[in-house]
């Protein structure tokens, strides 16, 4: 099974990023399940058809109150799948102001494998969708407990973007040399700016020692679709934005490139490198 973690500043796209690239994969005949890692259990509304759907730790916490333990929950009750046929899940959160986000990350994703949720439903490509503005050790927890090997960073062409991608690359570092996970690629989710992010991202990607998987541009459709709730190769499939999404899903299907990355030391350098590339007036 390809175990792939998608991270990155919040609001930078990640969900938006990891649903177009779940729906190209079950598009592709594979057998593909979404695991939200956030809180807001957010991430697969756009696969859902535009709807929230009930979170693990919702489930576990009902099962708690009952006296009973994780192992009373059925896969039907947490593992939901779309209209085009894709395996949802949220793994959602902690009561507001109670426990650790990140820990109640990591009990979902214990729950998941304890009850053998990617055999039973013959999963082959996990895609985890986390939140990456706090690098503490409970939003690491997919990579450190060997839930996902394949790392990519979703970048734009805000600076605030690049460093946050730089610290997750810090986690990456450490913990990659734990075991066979690493950094795979750099995908930069436009937010318009298009000249400075054709430049300094791929000059980013360069530093961390990896590479820059693809361009995803900033689309009307894409938003249009994400307001209908669906993927954009289901909602516009003739769409020059649908092809980007495929070849998206290929380009990672075929990358076998995994490497301890090298992040930027200093924030001086890094800022230093944005400044180069910024386009002249």
């Amino acid at each position: 099974m390809r175990q792939i973690a998608i991270y990155g500043k919040g609001g930078i796209g990640k969900s938006t990023i990891a649903s177009n690239l779940s729906a190209a994969l079950n598009e592709m005949g594979h057998t593909v399940m979404q695991v939200g890692c956030d809180p807001k259990r957010d991430s697969t509304r756009i696969l859902a058809g535009g709807r929230f759907i009930p979170a693990v730790l919702e489930e576990h916490r009902e099962q708690l109150r009952v006296g009973r333990d994780e192992y009373a929950i059925k896969l039907e009750n947490i593992i939901f799948k779309s209209p085009g046929g894709i395996f949802l899940v949220e793994a959602g959160g902690p009561e507001p102001g109670v426990g650790c986000a990140g820990r109640g990350v990591l009990t979902a994703l214990q729950i998941l494998k304890d009850l053998n949720a990617f055999g039973t439903y013959g999963i082959d490509v996990a895609i985890y969708d986390v939140l990456g503005d706090v690098v503490c050790g409970g939003f690491s927890m997919p990579i450190r407990e060997g839930f996902a090997k394949e790392i990519y960073l979703i970048c734009s062409g805000g600076f605030m973007s690049i460093y946050a991608a730089n610290n997750i690359a810090r986690a990456v570092q450490r913990l990659a040399k734990r075991g066979d996970v690493g950094l795979a690629g750099i995908i930069c989710n436009s937010n318009g700016n298009e000249a400075l992010e054709h430049a300094v991202i791929p000059a980013f990607a360069e530093k961390l020692g990896t590479s820059f998987v693809r361009f995803v541009p900033r689309s009307p459709v894409i938003q249009a679709c994400e307001l209908e709730g669906r993927a954009v190769v289901e909602h516009a499939p003739d769409s020059k934005e649908a092809e980007i999404f495929r070849d998206l899903a290929e380009a990672i299907m075929e990358n076998d490139s995994r490497v301890i990355p090298t992040p930027v030391a200093e924030l001086a350098e890094l800022e230093a490198m944005y400044r180069e590339h910024i386009p002249k007036q």
